[in-house]
């Protein structure tokens, strides 16, 4: 793979962008859940979301 095939990572995404966002709650950058600007990591999120007013239908 040569450099202008680069995968993109979060960190070339700051560059690019200027903006990063990570879980407000733990600071892991991935897995987050950014739907409505919630910011969550999928972890953090399924813990707190009953308590936010999501409800699971399954």
């Amino acid at each position: 793979m040569s450099e202008s095939e680069e995968i993109e990572t979060g960190e070339q995404a700051e560059k690019r962008t200027g903006d990063i966002h990570e879980c407000q709650r733990c600071g892991r950058e991935q897995g987050l859940v950014g739907k409505y600007d919630i910011w969550l990591c999928r972890q953090c999120f399924r813990e707190t979301a009953r308590s936010m007013g999501f409800k699971k239908y399954s």
